[in-house]
């Protein structure tokens, strides 16, 4: 058996790359919580109503979902029921994340990606507007539906990397972060 060693440039530039996404998504989030106060408070406080601001909130949430799915997957942050999961050694976990990202998440994602490609297509063709005079960008929006696809096939190909590696025992393998049962 080898010993472990650093993870491969690919790696850490896959990571790295679904990092900075999801800080900056993140970031949105404070945005759009302003945003949605300064409608409340328009709303109630002067009776002055904005289609505009509304629907930038539906944006921003729609794209705070969307594009930070990957950095949620790179954080291990998406709900897993794991009744075994935890007490699998380090390379029982990454088989079992292996066969997750190449039967389950790999699969999905390309299903999405081909199932919306013509609807992303179509509205931009016609350059889909909101049909309440507000943002004139719902292409845009829908956008959010491939860029969500392409950044999760980056981030569970950076997966496949990382598992690949510690089967083999060139990657140490965490813990699982999830509470120890009693």
């Amino acid at each position: 058996m080898r010993p472990p060693t650093r993870e491969p440039a690919l790696l850490r530039g896959l990571d790295a790359f679904t990092d900075r996404i999801g800080q900056a998504i993140a970031w949105l989030v404070i945005v759009m919580m302003a945003v949605q106060f300064a409608i409340v408070v328009m709303r109630y406080a002067f009776n002055i109503h904005s289609t505009v601001m509304q629907e930038s909130v539906m944006y921003m949430h729609a794209a705070v979902f969307m594009l930070g799915a990957a950095w949620t997957l790179r954080r291990d942050g998406h709900v897993r029921v794991d009744i075994f999961y935890r007490r699998l050694s380090a390379r029982g976990r990454a088989w079992i994340d292996l066969c997750g990202t190449l039967f389950l998440l790999i699969p999905v994602v390309l299903f999405i990606g081909i199932g919306s490609y013509g609807y992303v297509r179509s509205s931009w063709a016609i350059t889909e507007r909101s049909p309440d005079g507000g943002i004139p960008g719902v292409y845009l929006l829908k956008s959010l539906i491939l860029a969500m696809m392409a950044l999760l096939l980056i981030q569970g190909i950076a997966q496949l990397i990382r598992q690949v590696l510690v089967i083999r025992h060139r990657l140490p393998g965490k813990s699982p972060d999830h509470e120890e049962l009693v």
